[in-house]
């Protein structure tokens, strides 16, 4: 990073006296005799007393239910899916806590995922889920020499509940260097209503070997 330094310079001013001019001698003049004038009786105007100040009442409407179903979604029986651009996805993130602490996590001092490849999807149901269960798959050139697309790993990711008609967006986490330029695809969602044996939230990511 170039750091540029602005130095503002303050112009000087070149100040200049003017001498006075010398007093010269003048007769005095004789003093007139005046008549002083008679003061005029001045009126007081009549104190008005001032109106109270009445507070209007400020009546704050409710925020807007969202709209459903949810618009640019795609859906599948009760699950509404959608993957976010990544403009998308940092606007969603701005006022998700969760999302946002997500983004931020540093692996060698990078942001996750400036350093490996994520992906990322948008997911509701009708009547609500008792946890989510969401895999990807890490695909990509096999080399910079082989252009065959080959599948590299595969991410599972399980998220906690959510209610009905409730957006949740899912974060998918690779162990796959971002510069190898590999994408998330084919990415499936389960909405589980049973309660879950496994712990949630949770992330892995299993090699493939070809």
């Amino acid at each position: 990073m170039c750091v540029v330094l602005a130095v503002l310079t303050t112009p000087a001013f070149a100040a200049s006296i003017t001498p006075m001019p010398t007093a010269k001698a003048s007769a005095t003049p004789t003093a007139k005799a005046s008549a002083t004038p008679t003061p005029k009786a001045t009126t007081k105007k009549p104190v008005v007393p001032k109106k109270p100040v009445v507070k209007k009442k400020v009546s704050v409407s409710p925020s807007p239910s969202p709209s459903w179903p949810p618009t640019g979604f795609r859906v599948s029986g009760e699950i509404y899916a959608k993957i976010p651009t990544a403009l998308e996805l940092i606007g969603i993130a701005s006022n998700n806590k969760t999302l946002t602490a997500q983004l931020a996590q540093k692996v060698d001092g990078t942001a996750v995922c400036e350093k490996f490849s994520c992906g990322a999807v948008q997911l509701a149901s009708i009547s609500g889920c008792m946890w989510w269960e969401v895999t990807g798959k890490v695909v990509g050139e096999t080399s910079a020499t082989d252009k065959t697309i080959r599948t590299f790993g595969i991410i599972r990711t399980t998220v906690a509940q959510t209610g009905a008609k409730v957006i949740t967006t899912v974060l998918l986490i690779s162990q796959e260097p971002l510069a190898l330029k590999h994408a998330v695809a084919n990415i499936s969602a389960n909405c589980h209503h049973d309660i879950a044996t496994e712990k949630i939230p949770s992330t892995t990511y299993s090699v493939v070997s070809n």
